[in-house]
């Protein structure tokens, strides 16, 4: 079974980043065969700097393999590393209709929050669909927002299968609900285009004060308060086991309690959460080379399963004479 994601470097990763894609793709080396790529491609949509894209890039790959990613377990690289994915869009383009990208959420929401848009941003799941394709993907762990570009790569497959015979697997998305969607400061998704979120690796200051960030409701101190639409209960019971959560739970059912100790108690059990994984990163960032061989050999790894592809479907188009 082949799972495969990947995560843009548009900025620090956050717990979002973490709980939605990070941990569930890096439990997956274990025991199927693991795909995971930057995709930073994709992030041109939104970085016009080359040098923060640069730098983003190196970044998300020592916080994958801080977090525990093992390239000897996995095939680790970047987007851009393999040309044949941007050939395959173009091929892709001509079996997508428009109808198709119109009817995409993330387009329009990002429109409705004032992005300009581009074709890039309009094309965006027909780049993704080629990513999932060209690996002949399995299994796409993805957030529920996520979801509908999964099955527009699937449709993208059907059509292009349809027309020039057998070529791609049908890829599913496969979705954890109860982590689909980690909410940020604000109760929306987590998400840095809303400036709502709770980075992984952070100094400790910045952590306290972006956790006193959280919105809650103004509850007295001296009523109860429902944990179950509490953003800020929502976010601790990500860390907190069982048995501290159920605490918290009934902390929150009597008066008394303040919504600014338990968020003191937030930024404590996240600090602790990511310790080791903290230093692993700081030793991880002071060796780039390391992490540019490790890319590099990913990259080898994918590019020879891409061009396997790449011949049968320039065969199938007639592109190869």
């Amino acid at each position: 079974m082949r799972v495969l994601s990947g995560i843009q470097p548009s900025g620090s990763l956050h717990i979002g980043n973490y709980f939605g894609m990070m941990q569930p793709m890096i439990a997956y080396q274990k025991q199927e065969e693991l795909f995971v790529f930057i995709v930073n491609l994709h992030a041109l949509t939104t970085i016009t700097d080359a040098e923060e894209l640069k730098r983003n890039t190196i970044n998300a790959a020592a916080d994958f393999l801080a977090l525990g990613l093992k390239p000897e377990k996995s095939i680790f690289w970047v987007q851009s590393d393999v040309a044949e994915v941007t050939e395959l869009t173009w091929i892709l383009s001509n079996v997508t209709s428009m109808g198709l990208l119109e009817r995409c959420h993330s387009y329009k929401d990002k429109i409705a929050k004032g992005i300009v848009p581009n074709h890039g941003l309009f094309a965006y799941p027909v780049l993704m669909a080629a990513d999932i394709l060209l690996y002949q993907s399995n299994i796409i762990p993805v957030g529920k927002d996520q979801k509908q570009h999964v099955e527009v790569a699937r449709d993208i497959a059907v059509r292009f299968n349809h027309t020039f015979g057998q070529t791609f697997v049908l890829p599913e998305p496969e979705i954890n609900e109860q982590l689909a969607v980690v909410p940020g400061l604000d109760g929306q998704k987590m998400s840095k285009s809303y400036n709502n979120a709770i980075d992984i690796f952070t100094d400790r200051e910045t952590l306290d004060r972006t956790v006193m960030k959280v919105v809650t409701d103004s509850t007295p101190v001296d009523e109860p308060k429902n944990p179950d639409t509490c953003n800020l209960f929502a976010l601790y019971s990500l860390f907190a086991s069982p048995e501290k959560t159920e605490e918290l739970r009934e902390r929150y059912l009597r008066p008394g309690l303040k919504y600014v100790d338990v968020k003191k108690e937030l930024a404590q059990l996240i600090w602790d959460y990511f310790g080791e994984h903290r230093d692993k990163r700081a030793k991880l960032v002071e060796r780039e080379d390391t992490i540019r061989e490790i890319l590099n050999e990913g990259a080898k790894k994918a590019r020879r399963i891409a061009r396997e592809t790449m011949e049968l479907v320039r065969d199938r188009v007639g592109i190869r004479y």
